[in-house]
Order: structure tokens, then sequence, then C-alpha cells
């Protein structure tokens, strides 16, 4: 039997600030990996959710959510499966699982005042994770040029609680990374956006529908409780005059959709809520103690619905990373660069094509072919439906067979549409 090595002045392995999914995550493998885990969230009702969000999560979230042990509990709770098909001026890409074939990737749609207390809860009911509601981090805590824990308002008082490592999951307005000192970059975001949730409101095939009406964008997808979420993100030049009238101006823009959803007859059960300046933000999610994991290291354009899954996904990467470490067992600089290089090979391609796209700018030439072949092939759409799920970067989604054969689909509904009539 291994002894653990405990190291004075210590009050936990791990402090994290912010208890919503990347948090939560976080903590419940930490502490299943051994480590013992303090979960600091600002809020002080155990049931607090964020309202901002696609309540989506990709497919690349799944495995996290298996390994938590929530897929059962989320399908409990109504849980739709986050299929979905999108608009092109090339008619829909309907990335259907062939036949005889595998089914496609999936994860799952869910309300985030579901979701959010749901792993919170999960998280606090795992052995070695303390969840500390009404924790406010105000200062970080340093010795010898690194990081040692965190400063926190508490309903008590203050409070200075030490770690070997701080974890910042408290969003893209993240204290813990001002506070280190990590740097940011900024991209801009040409689109606003408002969205609003909608009870009956039926949509083709019961899946999401994503527009692509170049440059202005809008989805909607199924939740639990028969709620549907229902966004609209048009360019930024339209926003004075969309403003004018809101209502008026979302249900227009609605109407206005091919194969629109048939917002007239359905309730609204929420306010039409804005995303009026919503830039995309990176970070370095590491420095000497810290780590950065969801909206904290990487936020992304809305409109792709990816924030809730990279959430998940990084939270996995930090604690099969850092675990050892964490607890005494390794070397924690050398863990987290490990983190930091998977966070960004997996994350960067995606993040700079979101970023560029959020020019609200048409289709480039490469995206055209791309498209345009999943509208006319089953197959191609298949290949688009690993990327936008992010199972697959930019490098394997443009690989040269992926662009050959979509450059043959392409050639062939040309030959076959400028054919002669008998």
């Amino acid at each position: 039997m291994t002894t653990r090595p405990e190291s004075a002045g210590h009050d936990y392995d791990v402090v994290i600030s912010g208890a919503s999914l990347a948090g939560s995550a976080a903590a419940t493998l930490l502490a299943r990996r051994g480590a013992r885990v303090a979960l600091l969230e600002r809020r002080s009702d155990p049931e607090a959710y964020k309202v901002l969000c696609t309540h989506s999560m990709t497919a690349g979230a799944y495995p996290v959510l298996d390994e938590l042990g929530l897929v059962p509990v989320l399908e409990k709770a109504g849980a739709v499966r986050s299929e979905a098909r999108w608009y092109t001026r090339w008619g829909w890409i309907e990335p259907r699982a062939a036949p005889a074939g595998p089914e496609l990737p999936y994860a799952y749609n869910i309300r985030r005042s579901v979701l959010d207390p749901l792993i919170r809860s999960h998280a606090a009911g795992t052995q070695g994770v303390d969840l500390l509601l009404g924790h406010r981090v105000t200062g970080l805590v340093g010795e010898a040029g690194r990081t040692v824990g965190v400063r926190a308002t508490t309903p008590e008082g203050e409070r200075e609680i030490r770690a070997r490592l701080v974890v910042g999951a408290d969003g893209k307005d993240s204290t813990v990374a001002k506070l280190a000192g990590v740097p940011e970059r900024q991209y801009e975001n040409t689109r606003f956006g408002y969205l609003a949730h909608f009870r009956n409101l039926p949509l083709p095939g019961g899946i999401g529908q994503t527009w692509f009406l170049e440059p202005d964008m809008a989805y909607a997808f199924p939740n639990d409780d028969g709620v549907t979420v229902l966004a609209v993100l048009p360019d930024k030049k339209r926003m004075p005059a969309f403003r004018e009238d809101l209502e008026g101006s979302f249900t227009e823009f609605v109407r206005a959709l091919p194969e629109a959803p048939a917002i007239d007859s359905a309730e609204r059960v929420s306010k039409i809520i804005g995303l009026v300046d919503y830039p995309l933000h990176s970070r370095r999610p590491t420095a000497p103690g810290v780590a950065l994991i969801g909206d904290a290291a990487l936020t992304g354009d809305p409109l792709w619905g990816v924030g809730c899954g990279w959430a998940l996904q990084s939270a996995q990467w930090l604690a099969e990373a850092v675990a050892p470490a964490a607890t005494g067992r390794g070397d924690l600089d050398k863990s987290l660069a490990v983190y930091a290089r998977r966070h960004g090979r997996r994350l960067r391609g995606h993040q700079y094509l979101a970023a560029d796209f959020a020019k609200a700018r048409p289709f480039n030439p490469m995206e055209r072919l791309m498209f345009s072949a999943a509208a006319r092939d089953e197959s191609v759409a298949r290949h688009m439906h690993l990327f936008g799920n992010r199972l697959i970067g930019p490098l394997r989604f443009l690989n040269p067979l992926a662009v050959a054969k979509a450059s043959t689909v392409n050639l062939k509904h040309r030959r076959a549409t400028a054919a002669p009539t008998r």
C-alpha cells in the first residue's frame, strides 16, 4: 500500500473556483483520482444555473458524461439527443446514419436549470469534494512565484484556502485568470443574438435545426420537458432597427426562416434574452499553480453550441493530466504543461475558424465546397457532423480525401444539372 504524501500548509490538494459544468466535473473527476477538492461557488443557492446558454452539448462531451455516470441520469431527466440538420443555400445538410452503418455520435440537449444543479449535486456527493457555497474568490495566495491558494469572501467572513493547484472554472470573465495575470486575447464577434424558450414548438424530425443564412444565423434546439431554445444571430448592422421592436423583430426573423418553426402557435416560456456583444476569448490555460477550464480558458462563438461540451472535456483533460501531481505524486508544472498542450491541440484550430467566421462574412471557397457537397451527399454530411460536434479537428475535416470527395460530389451535381433534358 502506497502512503500518500501530505504537504504542510495545504488545506486541500485542489481548490476550484466555480461550480457549474466545468468546475463540478473537474471536482468529481479529480476526487475520484484521490484528490481532496474544495469546490467554491460564489452563489449561495445550490439550484443556481447559467441562463445565457445554447443548452446543448456536442457529442465530444459524451465520454465525459459517461465517465461521470450521468448518462442514465440525464436520460431520466428528459434530455434530448443532440442530433441536428443545417440549412444552407444549397439545401439542408442531413447527417443521418446509414441504415446498416454505426449510430452517429451524440450528446444531449438539456436546460441548464436542470443540468447545473444536477452536476453540482453529483460533485457534492463525491467523496473528497467539499462544496462551499457563497464563496467568492477575491485574491490569490502566492509563494515563490507561484499560486498556492485563494482568498475568498464567505458567509462567515474572509477566508484563506491553500492548495497545490488552483483551478479557474469561473467563466469568460474569470477572476482567477485576471488575478493570476494570464494574458487574454479577444476576437470581435460582429453578430448579435437573442434567444428564448418555447413550449410546443415542433421541429422537422424532432431534432435541432441550424440556419446558415450568410451572414445571419439562427438555431432551434429541442430540450427536456418539451421546451425548445430558439435563437437568432443577425449581423450587427441590423441591431439598431432590430432593437426598436425586439419582440416583433424576433418573431419576424423566425417567420422568414426556411421551413420556419411555427412560432405563432407556440408558447413562449421565457424572456427574450440578449447577446448584444459577445466577443470570443482565448487564454493560455495554465500559469504556475493555476489551471483554467471551460470558458475561463476559451470562450467560443455561441452560434456553434460548443461551450458546454468544451467545459466538460477540458475538465476531463485536466483531471487526467494533473491528478497524480495534485495529490503529491508528481511534478505539477510538467503535468500542467501536458494539459496546456492537449487543450491547445484539441481546441486551437476550432477557435481560429470560429473567430474568423464571427466576422459575419459569407462562406469562403473551402466552406462553399464542403457545405454544398454535404447538402448533396450523405457521407459528406456525416463527415460534417463529426466536425460540427468537434470530434475531429479542421485538419481532418479538410483532409485531401474529404476535399476530393466533396469536389467529386459537386462535379457530378453540375454535370447532372447541366445535362439536356430529353
